[in-house]
């Protein structure tokens, strides 16, 4: 098992081989509770871009596609998204999040070439590659759950929601969209901290590739000894959830019928002065002769199916326009 990671706006890479009985440097964990992927080393492996070599991208086998996965088309995910909104008015929620599956078929892939290539076009993400016996993941998500320097304490997080592509303008229902999320981080961060206030930046435009969001940024001191518990805590966000957390979770259950697995979860990276943690968004997972890419959006009352599709087939793009 073996993982690679280039941190958003660095130009180097971090390499893991696993190796059983080391500590713990990144942890894969799942959107709802599952199995997670924990890689141990001694130490983290830092080199270049003409330093990594592409005999650390080599698969002996790709994993086969052992199950059916239920993939909605334009039609049924239309009807999905009727569902939650008619859930979402009957029960006044803020928000509730709609994900689905999108295949593509392959006849190879180079993953070296992927890999390189996503670095490229989106150098403000977190760029992964998880290699591991049983299944590959690639993604460049660009939401960091948390950020947590070991000397000062101080910790960083995003409240990152709303959808458009580039071009377009905002409208009332991706600010309202956003509002909630940007509540609930703040409201949770107000619990931890000990050691200074909770400081919000404004609200502000966030480019990734043919998309943008709208983002705030929270940053505060914390102990330590709270950190995961923070991040237990503010997973899984309104941002891939919704709100309140525990019901729409439920509902997500019951409107998608699948797993998102990691999907939505998040990836824990701990290097020696900082420990990051990042929504595992734009993501795919990759098989022998297809790939999965994994997108969504969030549902309010004012929302249009068709719209909603029409995202989750923009940000799925991410990674399937770049396959090479």
């Amino acid at each position: 098992m073996k993982a690679i990671f280039r941190l958003p706006f660095d130009e180097k890479f971090i390499l893991i081989h696993h190796h059983e009985a080391a500590r713990n440097v990144a942890s894969f964990f799942p959107f709802t509770k599952g199995k997670a992927i924990h890689l141990q080393a001694e130490n983290l492996e830092v080199c270049t871009s003409e330093e990594l070599k592409s005999s650390f991208f080599e698969v002996e086998n790709f994993p086969e596609m052992n199950a059916e996965l239920n993939i909605p088309q334009h039609e049924e995910y239309l009807q999905k998204l009727e569902k939650a909104i008619e859930i979402i008015k009957q029960n006044n929620l803020p928000k509730l999040v709609i994900s689905r599956p999108i295949a593509k078929e392959i006849s190879s892939i180079n993953l070296e070439e992927t890999y390189q290539l996503l670095c490229k076009k989106y150098p403000n993400t977190l760029c992964y590659l998880l290699i591991s016996g049983e299944e590959i993941w690639i993604g460049a998500t660009p939401e960091i759950l948390g950020k947590f320097n070991k000397k000062t304490h101080e910790f960083f997080t995003m409240s990152l929601a709303g959808t458009l592509p580039v071009n377009e303008e905002w409208s009332e229902k991706e600010i309202e969209e956003q509002k909630p999320v940007t509540h609930y981080i703040s409201e949770i961060l107000k619990k931890y901290v000990t050691l200074s206030e909770v400081k919000e930046s404004e609200t502000y435009n966030h480019i990734s590739g043919n998309i943008k969001h709208l983002r705030t940024d929270f940053t505060a001191k914390i102990e330590d000894n709270r950190l995961e518990e923070l991040i237990e805590e503010l997973h899984p966000t309104p941002a891939v959830c919704g709100i309140p957390k525990e019901f729409c979770k439920e509902k997500i259950i019951e409107i998608e019928k699948y797993n998102r697995e990691f999907y939505a979860g998040y990836i824990k990276i701990e290097t020696e002065e900082e420990i990051y943690y990042f929504v595992n968004l734009r993501c795919a997972k990759i098989y022998k002769n297809q790939v999965i890419a994994f997108a969504g959006g969030g549902i309010t009352a004012l929302s249009s199916p068709e719209k909603e599709w029409r995202e989750t087939e923009l940000k799925s793009q991410a990674i399937l326009l770049h396959l090479q």
